[in-house]
């Protein structure tokens, strides 16, 4: 699905608010109501729009560490790996994010937790996974931006 100019300026509204709803969202891009939910149902079932959610201030949660850790494994066993780190990281919830990347290390994590010691735990548990054979972890001291998704007011012709 081709995103035309109104479309990305729904996008931008639930952006700034998932909970807006289609009366102020038509208010703001000047549309009738049902046009808006039509819009909206479209986005939703091509996929594009996953789901609505929030942001949480994790600082404020006490989750006071922010870290990317690169992992590397074995590739003879590259299938059965990813199948243990899917499982690990699926059963620690510290773990935001994981990909599979290129470059210098096979997978990269966004793990985000109260503590050093905690951090230590998730490690050495990712550390005992049958073929991880080096990680490497970045501990984030600020961050200078964080979006979840690209600002599509940047975007509106």
């Amino acid at each position: 699905m081709a995103l035309d100019k109104i479309d990305r300026q729904i996008l931008c509204c639930l952006q700034k608010n998932a909970r807006m709803n289609a009366s102020a969202i038509g208010e703001e891009i000047s549309m009738s109501v049902s046009a808006v939910i039509e819009r909206i149902k479209k986005l939703e079932s091509s996929g594009i729009l996953k789901r609505y959610t929030i942001c949480l201030d994790e600082e404020k949660l006490g989750n006071d560490v922010l870290a990317f850790v690169e992992v590397s494994i074995e590739h003879y066993k590259y299938n059965e790996v990813l199948k243990g780190i899917r499982e690990y990281i699926n059963s620690c919830p510290q773990i935001l994010e994981c990909h599979v990347v290129t470059g210098n290390c096979d997978i990269l994590l966004k793990v985000v937790t109260e503590t050093m010691k905690t951090l230590e735990g998730i490690l050495n548990g990712l550390k005992d996974v049958n073929g991880v054979s080096y990680t490497r972890t970045s501990i984030v001291m600020s961050s200078l931006k964080n979006e979840v998704s690209p600002d599509f007011s940047k975007m509106v012709d």
